[in-house]
This record gives structure tokens, sequence and C-alpha cells, in this order.
């Protein structure tokens, strides 16, 4: 017979220990406590063997698998001990990692865990000199974008890549920068921040809501649905104005300020090479006949395009307005009209008097003969 040591183990209990008892039980006649055996060859075994030397080999072959689950022959008990630690081990890591996982998920907020690949941001500022109206405008954009973050006034209007710094910053990947010149010009830039492509649009016939007083009304917060005309599909420039818009305008569903409706639309039709804007609120006449008619909201206002570039405010220029005129040089061409007026004017005062003193008849020689 192999010698044996005998090593006591504190183990958790197991409800097939009784099942396990009961069988031994039956075959060795025997009521005596088991403990865990470590042969000097390697292999598990049973304390107070001579309960079981009565008992044939093949019963202690049927226990031993019973007990253990492992062959009984002692040269692949090593290998199944081996095995059966490495899977052991193998399961505590898996189980760690996935305990790890879980604390991290609890951790992390669901809004977080939800938005972060879907996050659609928009940076709303302008810079220095802008007018009552300009500043209007840009207060109807942060009440109608629910996903829009207003920033401060920008001093600096030479240096456009401190913008995209700015979005960076405020983790928004869209911007909407209004440029004011000469106090009385708007430029409005919509940029897909931080690689781009940007658009920059000269703003015409601005018209804000509290000027137009509409009957029109939405939820704050609510959803707008984009409405686009069919040229957008047609030539390349729209198409990519379509895009540039679309990220621009359209708020996600995942954004945290939403509000569960679609009560408006915003429309951009394209007309005299200019895309003009509306906002209209959806309103049902009828439940049963989900018949639906367009209020006009507000604001309005007239986009030329000026410049399409590959960039995030700036870079190679991929559309380049010809019919765009600069407006200081429209009221330029205008003073030069009225100034002509003036000077045709004083040119012909000038004409009349130089006439005037020509039509002077000379003298008669003959008058003083009757005298």
């Amino acid at each position: 017979m192999v010698k044996s040591k005998t090593i006591k183990r504190s183990r958790a209990a197991d409800p097939d220990d009784d099942d396990d008892l009961k069988f031994f039980k039956s075959k060795s006649g025997g009521s005596k406590k088991r403990e865990l055996l470590v042969l000097d060859n390697g292999s598990a075994g049973i304390d107070n063997m001579d309960d079981f030397e009565e008992s044939s080999d093949e019963d202690n072959k049927v226990g031993r698998k019973a007990l253990f689950g492992m062959k009984s022959d002692s040269d692949d008990d090593e290998e199944d001990l081996n095995d059966a630690s490495e899977a052991m081990a193998e399961d505590e890591s898996s189980d760690d990692e996935n305990r790890e996982n879980e604390k991290v998920e609890k951790l992390t907020p669901k809004s977080k865990r939800e938005t972060t690949e879907y996050k659609q941001r928009l940076l709303l500022l302008s810079s220095r000199g802008v007018s009552y109206r300009h500043r209007h405008l840009l207060q109807d954009f942060n009440a109608l974008l629910p996903h829009s973050k207003k920033d401060t006034k920008l001093d600096d209007k030479g240096n456009f890549g401190i913008l995209n710094e700015l979005s960076e910053l405020s983790n928004c990947n869209n911007c909407i920068y209004f440029e004011a010149r000469r106090h009385q010009d708007l430029y409005m830039w919509i940029s897909k921040t931080p690689n781009g492509p940007s658009v920059k649009f000269h703003v015409e016939d601005i018209h804000t809501m509290d000027e137009l007083k509409m009957i029109g009304n939405c939820l704050k917060g609510s959803r707008p649905i984009l409405s686009f005309d069919k040229t957008f599909d047609l030539e390349p420039r729209y198409q990519i104005l379509k895009e540039i818009l679309t990220h621009g305008f359209s708020t996600p569903r995942t954004s945290r300020k939403i509000k569960p409706f679609i009560d408006h639309v915003f429309t951009f039709s394209v007309a005299e090479d200019r895309i003009w804007f509306r906002n209209f609120q959806i309103v049902e006449k009828e439940e049963k006949t989900k018949e639906i008619e367009l209020v006009e909201i507000g604001p309005r206002f007239v986009l030329h395009l000026v410049r399409i570039f590959d960039g995030s405010f700036g870079g190679s220029t991929l559309y380049n307005s010809p019919s765009f005129v600069p407006p200081h040089q429209v009221r330029q061409m205008l003073q030069r009209d009225n100034n002509s007026a003036y000077i045709k004017r004083t040119s012909a005062q000038a004409a009349r008097n130089v006439k005037m003193e020509d039509a002077v008849l000379p003298e008669d020689p003959l008058k003083d003969i009757f005298k």
C-alpha cells in the first residue's frame, strides 16, 4: 500500500457531501469522519483507508470518481489537478474582471454611458461690436436649440483658431460664430470642429422673434424637424451646405435638455442664390382628419453664401461664391451714385452760368441818335 500523509483542510460546506457520505457508508459500512489526503505520489485519497481495503478496487475507483470527479489512476491524477488549478485560476481572474466592470458601470452615470458615442453639442458665441438686433438673433438661436451652449463674446477677431480650442474646452463638436463688422454687417460661421468643414455666410434681412410678434409658439426644448428644398440635392455645393446645416441646427435625441415633443419645423429654401430660413409651428386642426397647419414663429433671416472651407474656420477653399459682393462695396457704389448726381447738378449749374454770360447783348451804336 502507498504511504499517505494526512492533511486536514477546512473548506466550505457542500450540499453534495451528504450524498457522498451515504455512498461511502453503504460501501464500507463505517461512519468515521472523512478527511482529505495527499498521497506520496501526488494523488488524492481518503483518510481511514482500512475501511476501503475491505471493499474491492473497483468500488474504490467508483468512490473516488464520485467524490473528486477525476480518474483513479495515479499517473493521470497529477495532470488533472494541474488542469483543475489552472481552470480555477482562470475563473477567478475572469470573475475579478467582471466585478471591476460592474463597479465601473455602477459608478458611471447612465446618461453619460448612453450619450458618449452620439454626443452632439453646439457652441454659440459672437464677436465684439454686434448690434442689438444681432444679439437678439443669437438669443433666439439659444432658445430654439436645446443642445447649444452660449459663451461670452470673443475679443480677438482675426484669430479664428482659438474658436476650436474654445469648442474643445466646452465639449462641443459644432460651432456657430457671429462676426460683426462696422457695427452693421453680420457674418455667420458654421463649423464642424475641430477638423471641418466650415462655411461662411453673410446674414441679411434679419427679423427676430420679438420684432415679428407672430402668433406661433413652440415648447422650449422640443426637437425641430429640418426641411430642405429639393435644390439641396441637385448641386454639390448645396449638398455640402445641407450636411453642415444638419449638424448645426438638428437637435440630437440624446441631449439632456430636450423635451419628448416635436412641434416645430425649420425650413431652408433656395431662391435668388440665397438660403431663406423660416421657423413654423406644427398645429393639428382636427384629431380625426389629422390635418396640420403651419404657423410662423420666427426668426427670419437670409443667408448669402460667401465661401466653403475645407478646415474648421479656415483651410483650403472648396467653393467661392461669384455672386457675392461685400456689403461695404455695395454702400460705396450707392454713395458714388449719390455723389454723381450732385456732380451732375453742380456741373449743370456751372454750364448755365457760362451760358448766361455768353447771352449778354452787345451795345447798340445807334441808341444815342434820336436823343
